[in-house]
């Protein structure tokens, strides 16, 4: 049973760009450390809040997270020209992270209107037993305070 977040295009293409980061900043060494370890923490930021966002209740929440994931994925954008400027990242893979980037502020930009609803569908874990032990916990509760 895949959760909410797991659905949603944007998850996946966040995900998509941050296994392309990684592989971009399998590349990255020496003076370049600093701006490889900004790529990875905004990249994963991204995915991050996304999944958090979508899991939220309340509308206002739910924008809020999926407007900090776009802030990231603006971020890592601004990390790429630093490094294209560095040379450290040829043009072609700065248009090639740019364009996951694109399809990712965009859907996101989306989701943080308004008048745009998402939920998280809470019905698929509503029969889930998380406490499968087969006691009933609340009886027992109730027992030990009589």
């Amino acid at each position: 049973m895949p959760f909410g977040h797991e659905q949603l295009d944007v998850y996946q293409v966040a995900i998509r760009y941050v296994s392309w980061a990684y592989a971009i900043a399998r590349g990255l060494k020496g003076i370049d450390r600093h701006a490889r370890d900004q790529l990875l923490r905004a990249s994963q930021s991204i995915p991050l809040n996304i999944a958090e966002g979508n899991g939220k209740g309340t509308n206002a929440d739910r924008r809020r997270f999926f407007e900090i994931a776009r802030g990231s994925a603006l971020e890592c954008a601004a990390i790429q020209d630093c490094l294209a400027s560095c040379q450290a990242l040829t043009a072609d893979q700065n248009t090639q992270g740019k364009a996951m980037l694109t399809r990712i502020v965009s859907m996101l930009t989306k989701l943080g209107q308004r008048n745009h609803e998402m939920r998280e569908d809470f019905g698929v874990y509503s029969d889930f037993d998380y406490d499968n032990d087969n006691d009933n916990d609340i009886d027992n509760v109730k027992d030990n305070e009589a």
